[in-house]
């Protein structure tokens, strides 16, 4: 059940009516959501749904016995450690299982080894890394006493399973979002004209970021030399296209929640308009760069003991590898690790202190080059293997004298400008939208022209591109 068609909207429509018109006792609120939740999770594979219980359960459970054995902490560092366990293999199971063999046999073969193991037949469950992420979260954080552990399970499972983030996040911490179920938000209008002005917006850049996937696939699905310029078009589609999916389905996210009165916390701002690979990070999926610096990169070490650089490393690895098992997500994330250490190297550098960053000239130029940085690194991300991927970016840095395709500048003007408009639309959401959503005159007229555009340029039932992840 995608945002974007109108099975979803029919089944977002129903369920608004019963919410807050019908079941407006908070325990029916309650259930009423979570029977949603689970429904809309089912819509892709019913089969899964005991899977995210079990999530949810045995953390809830887990975590409850940690805030039991508040005086013994060899027994609470064993019990957050099961959790950890245990939600790592339920992701190791149904998402890098066949990657650890195919590796394996592929290491095999190397020493001549012809081997042949057998591959496991498994349905990747949608949204399993962010429900997993999500759930493991809250019992580290009983665990090192940032709050106590939940009462109530069906809260517990009504938070986990909420359906605007459940499928791609952003990524809740319990802190945030529990307490929110506990007292279950009664919309106010301004909540409405703030979730219906989020939802407009995140449909129209997904409009935009479909029409940029023609472009990206033309470049890195085809297996002929292309021209440095159509190289170039194809990389430049696909960081529109990435940019626009996935922050629009964070802002229909975002938008929806807030339609029932809740409140989640942005993941993106603006993150192309970056004056470093740190700076990025900070503004890109900023739910999962958050969870990974305080679950991960502080755990390992963080900034302590002069290991920043390994620590960097290891968190931006296991991140790549987070969103997908294969060998080019690794990459992906071994490159991040390399600019932001690098990064944090010529910051500390007497060439970096000496440099004045408040120029609007270096600013821009360190804007140019990490946006350049950016991209090199979505190559990575896009290709189908590591051959492809070296392949595009050689063909993007060096001539192959391949003809470059017909109306490649119109293509490349096109693209340039829905990745312009996409920020551009971000910044006056972020600059105007309170205003805009004080003034009936503005928002009422720019909702309806933005709805009228989705509906007339969109093409309803595209995937969203991090649904695989």
């Amino acid at each position: 059940m995608l945002f974007n068609t109108p099975v979803f909207f029919w089944f977002f429509a129903g369920f608004f009516i019963l919410y807050n018109f019908v079941f407006t006792e908070h325990r029916r609120q309650l259930w009423l959501l979570l029977i949603a939740s689970l429904v809309f999770y089912g819509s892709w594979n019913y089969a899964f749904i005991p899977l995210i219980v079990f999530s949810a359960l045995s953390d809830y459970v887990i975590a409850g016995f940690i805030e039991q054995a508040k005086d013994n902490q060899t027994r609470r560092k064993q019990l957050v450690t099961l959790s950890v366990v245990i939600n790592l293999s339920v992701l190791g199971i149904f998402k890098y299982s066949n990657f650890v063999l195919q590796s394996a046999q592929d290491f095999l073969t190397v020493f001549g080894a012809e081997v042949s193991l057998p591959m496991l037949s498994i349905i990747l469950p949608v949204g399993i890394s962010f429900y997993t992420f999500q759930s493991m979260s809250y019992t580290i954080d009983v665990y090192r006493g940032h709050m106590q552990a939940h009462k109530g399970f069906t809260e517990f499972l009504a938070a986990l399973s909420f359906f605007p983030q459940l499928v791609a996040g952003p990524i809740l911490r319990a802190q945030h979002i529990l307490p929110q179920f506990d007292r279950m938000p009664v919309p106010t209008m301004d909540n409405v004209r703030g979730g219906l002005l989020l939802v407009m917006v995140g449909l129209l850049k997904k409009t935009m970021a479909d029409m940029m996937a023609g472009p990206a696939a033309a470049a890195f699905d085809t297996d002929a030399s292309i021209s440095q310029l159509d190289a170039w078009i194809g990389a430049l589609a696909f960081t529109a296209q990435i940019y626009g999916d996935f922050s629009g389905y964070t802002d229909i996210a975002i938008g929806i929640a807030l339609l029932m009165g809740f409140h989640i916390p942005p993941n993106f701002n603006l993150p192309y308009f970056s004056t470093s690979p740190v700076d990025f990070w900070r503004r890109w999926h900023i739910s999962l760069s958050s969870w990974l610096r305080d679950y991960l990169y502080i755990s390992v070490g963080g900034n302590r003991n002069g290991n920043r650089t390994r620590n960097v490393f290891i968190t931006m690895l296991l991140g790549g590898l987070w969103h997908g098992a294969a060998w080019t997500f690794v990459i992906w994330g071994a490159w991040h690790g390399f600019i932001i250490s690098v990064t944090h190297y010529l910051t500390n550098s007497a060439l970096g202190q000496r440099v004045n960053h408040n120029l609007l000239a270096v600013r821009l130029a360190k804007i140019a080059f990490t946006f350049y940085l950016i991209v090199i690194g979505w190559v990575f991300f896009r290709a189908t293997s590591l051959a492809d991927a070296m392949d595009m970016l050689h063909q993007m840095h060096i001539p192959s004298g391949a003809d470059t395709s017909a109306g490649a500048m119109v293509v490349l003007l096109l693209v340039s400008m829905g990745l312009i408009a996409m920020h551009l639309i971000d910044w006056l959401r972020l600059r105007f939208g309170q205003a805009a959503c004080k003034n009936d005159l503005i928002l009422w007229p720019v909702l309806v022209i933005g709805f009228v555009l989705f509906f007339l340029a969109g093409d309803p039932g595209h995937d969203f591109i991090y649904f695989q992840f």
